[in-house]
């Protein structure tokens, strides 16, 4: 075989032309990507002229180290089919079907990112990687919330477009000549030292030089977030977050809580605050329900200065009950919320504790009450298995009920997330009633599903369409708290049970900073009119507080291990907050966000205006010591396995 002479010569063989251009949509589609992604975002600051070029710069170099990466399925290509007329031709069709499948594919992408963007204001992050394990709810949660045939037939039309802008010179170099076996082996892999170079130069140092959270995500771009997010998974406190030494954090969480309740006296232990609860009166013989609410924040609830008209049932019982109008979620999911309500614990960098390998072996609510002789129940309108709520729910002595314990003829509606919140209430009071005729005390905590997209339920229910918005599912489920009430309300054990009714988390992601406070605001009601008065409570709280304060209304003794306090005892003096989004954790007092980061680095925020304000070494010692203590628990367990 003779190569002509300008082949010869050049370095690079004409076939790894196709290079190029594959690498010209890819840049081309994650251009228009982050365009599309700040046109959404709709705030006028990231078009600033001296912010919108960095973002523009940075986020080119995190494209351009994605795209080595995407680079080499066409380098290997271009490396195993060989120069001759046949061979060229097997190379244009291959690279040309490859070229399709992946223009497809990043479209596809730029779609997901809109639509992850959509929901929790980032790109791809640890919620993405963690979608990976849980794919049929996943999947089948886009399917229900989206016309995603109409969709994929979309990004086909515009693949193909594109495809036909660079057809011509696309196949003129597949079909070029490519010089020999060693030349083409030596220049292969160079190209594909491209992505080691990417791992090793590229970091998070582009991005963490914007303030604002919404330029360090657009910045940026999905295929890097979510293989940072794919690395850190799993968070060494110890190795990423600032620490003090371990004799001054034990003494600061104890001076901390002791500022809350001055008399408590600490008891040796690897909970450096432990202490004995000792109520003055007698316990009361209740039984407990917990409703712990899907994605509802106070900003939907009209008692909570939220919108109008959509919570009739929780503004009744809020009139009748304890209001805590001050509380705040520890995180933006689920199992953030279930480790708070659940362990009292701060929100650590990192998984929730649920969604740990090594998730039992600390204190509980359900465990607390088990000792005084209650029995726990986890009941969830969902399958139990998603987010590992049943490994760790019964890993710690809690029955666990999920949608495959009701009769398919009890279901009036189901969405991938779960059945109907008026079905899983519903079934909660059968429950009930089995272990009261059994002369047990029960404590029953219940997950409900509805409020999550697809928003459908039902229909007639209320007056609002099924499937129309978040506004219909949050009046639904408030519907059908409503009928639980009214049902459960004609059982004899109604009048001596205390209800509790809180949010798991809010419906908002990231805002103006990494952790605005309005974004974690969520509503908690407590409700027993036979035996609790009503009252408002307006002193900063967390939800890592409600279990203490559960077992402090029920007079119950025990020894605390919580890092949560009783809010009517201790939040007026100790008002604070815990809040993540994972990788940043932090402590909302007095008016600021101590905000604890990877490197060692720590930030003081206005909570009112997300400016950055001067150092407080006090109150961010206080934040150290509550999450390197927890941080240090949760490491023991792992140990004691």
């Amino acid at each position: 075989m003779t190569l002509n002479s300008n082949t010869e010569k050049a370095f690079l063989p004409p076939r790894y032309r196709t290079l190029f251009w594959v690498l010209l949509l890819f840049l081309l589609i994650n251009f228009l990507t982050r365009i599309g992604l700040m046109l959404f975002e709709g705030d006028a600051n990231n078009f600033a002229f001296n912010i919108f070029p960095k973002i523009l710069f940075s986020g080119f170099i995190y494209d351009l180290s994605a795209a080595t990466y995407v680079l080499i399925p066409f380098i290997v290509l271009a490396l195993l089919f060989g120069d001759g007329p046949r061979r060229r031709w097997l190379f244009a069709v291959s690279a040309t079907a490859l070229l399709a499948i992946a223009v497809f594919g990043f479209l596809f992408t730029a779609l997901a990112e809109g639509t992850f963007w959509n929901e929790f204001s980032s790109r791809f992050n640890f919620i993405a990687v963690d979608y990976l394990i849980y794919t049929r709810e996943v999947m089948g949660n886009i399917w229900q919330s989206y016309p995603v045939t109409w969709l994929l037939l979309g990004l086909a039309l515009i693949a193909l477009g594109l495809l036909w802008l660079v057809r011509k010179p696309f196949w003129r170099a597949a079909l070029a000549e490519t010089g020999n076996l060693p030349k083409r082996l030596v220049i292969s892999l160079l190209l594909l030292s491209l992505p080691v170079a990417s791992f090793l130069l590229v970091n998070d140092h582009l991005r963490d030089g914007f303030t604002r959270p919404a330029e360090r995500e657009l910045a940026s771009n999905g295929y890097y977030e979510f293989m940072r997010a794919f690395r850190t998974n799993d968070l060494d406190y110890f190795k990423f977050y600032k620490t003090l030494p371990t004799a001054q954090a034990n003494q600061v969480l104890q001076q901390a809580f002791q500022k809350g309740q001055p008399a408590l006296n600490f008891i040796p232990n690897s909970m450096p605050a432990t202490h004995a609860v000792q109520p003055d009166a007698a316990p009361l013989e209740k039984n407990v329900v917990l409703i712990s609410i899907e994605s509802l924040g106070a900003d939907f609830v009209e008692s909570f200065g939220g919108k109008a008209g959509l919570t009739p049932n929780l503004d009744r019982f809020a009139q009748q009950g304890i209001v805590f109008n001050q509380l705040y979620a520890t995180g933006l999911r689920t199992v953030r919320g279930l480790e708070a309500l659940t362990l009292s614990i701060p929100p650590t960098p990192g998984h929730a504790v649920p969604a740990r390998k090594h998730n039992t072996g600390l204190q509980t609510l359900g465990g607390v009450l088990k000792q005084n002789g209650y029995v726990p129940f986890y009941i969830y309108g969902g399958y139990s298995y998603f987010d590992n709520m049943e490994n760790f729910f019964t890993g710690n002595g809690y029955q666990v009920v999920d949608r495959t314990d009701v009769a398919a003829a009890d279901i009036h509606h189901e969405t991938i997330w779960g059945i109907a919140d008026e079905d899983i209430l519903h079934h909660a009071i059968g429950v009930i009633n089995q272990q009261v005729a059994k002369g047990q005390k029960v404590f029953a905590h219940i997950m409900t599903t509805s409020n999550h997209r697809p928003f459908t339920y039902p229909e007639g229910r209320i007056d609002i369409a099924s499937g129309s918005g978040r506004d219909g599912a949050v009046k639904y489920t408030d519907w059908a708290i409503g009928k639980f009430m009214e049902e459960a309300s004609q059982q004899p054990w109604f009048k001596d049970t205390l209800f509790v009714f809180v949010a798991d988390h809010t419906s908002h992601g990231r805002g103006r900073t990494d952790l605005p406070p309005e974004n974690y605001r969520i509503p908690m009601i407590i409700y027993a009119p036979a035996f609790i008065q009503p009252q408002k409570i307006d002193a900063l709280a967390s939800q890592i507080d409600v279990a203490p304060t559960i077992l402090g209304l029920l007079n119950i003794p025990y020894v605390s291990e919580f890092y949560g306090q009783d809010i009517r005892l201790a939040a007026a003096h100790n008002p604070r907050a815990f809040m993540a989004n994972y990788l940043t954790v932090g402590y909302l007092k007095n008016g600021k966000v101590i905000e604890l980061m990877p490197k060692q680095s720590t930030q003081v925020i206005d909570a009112q205006t997300g400016a950055e304000l001067p150092a407080d070494p006090a109150a961010t010692d206080e934040a150290i010591a509550y999450y390197q203590t927890a941080a240090a628990r949760l490491n023991a367990l792992q140990t004691t396995k």
